[in-house]
């Protein structure tokens, strides 16, 4: 058998909704990627069969070869599912990789620019009262920026009060002394959007996040042209063609893809790569696990314009769900090593284990993901409005009253 082929590829399903891959070649080198696509759980898996048909007995080291061969030996290509289980793969492959020479991953991306990478955490924001006390909580565990909801379901033209109570709640945040995000999740329509952007203007914020939805690249240049606010999105961007006409438009100034849907690492570094010839800064998606963090990091640290990480450390809905289920459910709980996940006054310090630089418990994980799949999948709740008509849109990691009673009724 040729040295370092691939002889075996396995996904685990682990609360709270990720899915973690495992990838072992013939020289006993053990790669871990996350193929995390919250609410297509399922999906992922069948798009695994068809990986595992075609790359059991590939070389490992050909990471390039491979991800050409997955995006396009196949007549169809990209979109969500697709690139999720590629970056799975393609993550395992430079963990296996990093780990056969004995570097971390940025080294063999060019090697670092920085030696430490800039976080920020997640603090809700649907609920007013908790908004305060969860900034403050950040700002105590190290944080020195967060980024909350910008509103509740909303409808296609609604009351300007809703607006007045999110400018109220990032005002409040703002007070604390930490830099806030403002995550529109693509809630709202062109008409409210336009309203909230410029009401939040002058406090500031760090940016906000899909004003529009990721299929409106004229209307969210508009929106850019008319707000000195950074405008940032890509975690439902897929490839580096689906950033061009935000580029080509000026649309942005932070790209955000998601390493867990994008591709990987090889394509997180391409994008990042692309997006810096337009001046648009770095900013990786990553409400999910410890792998998917790691993975960011080494593109954050070999990339020059990168400038902050989200990571998912204490996360509500990592808690909640875990509870639901009656087992721990977080960032470090899959981790031998979660001290270097730290943060300290704002920052990370570099990874500088081989590979992804992270070890993962793999007792853990198969006990956990035996738990899991004798429940359905977590699903995102659905909204509708007062005259019953669906609307846009509901994220990916909510856990309000609505996910939760979702997750019990499977559960019970």
């Amino acid at each position: 058998m040729t040295s370092n082929t691939i002889t075996d590829i396995e996904t685990f399903r682990v609360p709270p909704r990720w899915v973690f891959v495992r990838v072992k070649t013939s020289d006993n080198i053990v790669g871990w990627g996350e193929s995390t696509l919250e609410g297509h759980t399922e999906a992922i898996e069948g798009a695994f069969d068809d990986l595992r048909e075609r790359f059991i007995g590939a070389v490992a080291d050909n990471i390039q070869d491979i991800w050409q061969t997955a995006y396009m030996g196949r007549f169809y290509r990209g979109g969500p599912v697709l690139m999720s289980a590629l970056s799975g793969l393609d993550i395992a492959l430079w963990d296996i990789k990093g780990k056969k020479l004995g570097v971390p991953v940025w080294h063999l991306l060019g090697g670092k620019v920085r030696d430490r990478i800039k976080v920020y955490g997640w603090i809700g924001g649907d609920h007013p009262s908790a908004v305060v006390s969860a900034a403050v909580e950040r700002k105590a565990q190290g944080f020195t920026a967060v980024k909350m909801n910008g509103t509740d379901a909303i409808s296609w033209i609604d009351s300007p009060e809703l607006l007045e109570a999110t400018v109220e709640r990032v005002k409040q945040v703002r007070s604390t002394g930490l830099d806030v995000g403002v995550d529109f999740h693509g809630r709202l329509h062109k008409g409210m959007a336009k309203q909230l952007a410029k009401l939040l203007e002058p406090l500031h914020p760090m940016f906000i996040e899909e004003p529009l939805l990721p299929t409106q690249p004229e209307e969210i240049a508009d929106l850019s042209n008319a707000i000195s606010t950074p405008i940032a999105l890509g975690e439902r961007l897929f490839t580096r063609w689906d950033f061009r006409p935000y580029l080509e438009r000026r649309a942005i100034d932070i790209a955000q893809p998601d390493v867990s849907h994008c591709g990987g690492i090889s394509e997180l570094h391409r994008i990042a790569s692309y997006t810096e010839t337009y001046d648009v800064a770095l900013a990786p998606h990553c409400p999910l696990g410890p792998i998917a963090l790691a993975a960011c990091m080494q593109v954050a640290i070999s990339a020059p314009n990168f400038v902050i990480q989200e990571m998912s450390w204490k996360m509500h809905y990592n808690i909640a769900a875990g509870e639901a289920l009656g087992i721990e459910a977080d960032l470090h709980t899959y981790m031998v090593n979660p001290e270097v996940f730290a943060v300290k006054d704002g920052y990370i310090a570099a990874l500088q284990g081989p590979g992804i630089g992270v070890e993962i418990d793999e007792d853990h994980v198969r006990k956990a993901s035996e738990i899991y799949v004798k429940h359905a999948p977590w699903r995102n709740p659905l909204w509708r409005g007062e005259d019953g008509s669906l609307q846009e849109c509901t994220a990916a990691h909510r856990s309000d009253t609505h996910n939760l009673v979702h997750i019990n009724q499977f559960i019970s």
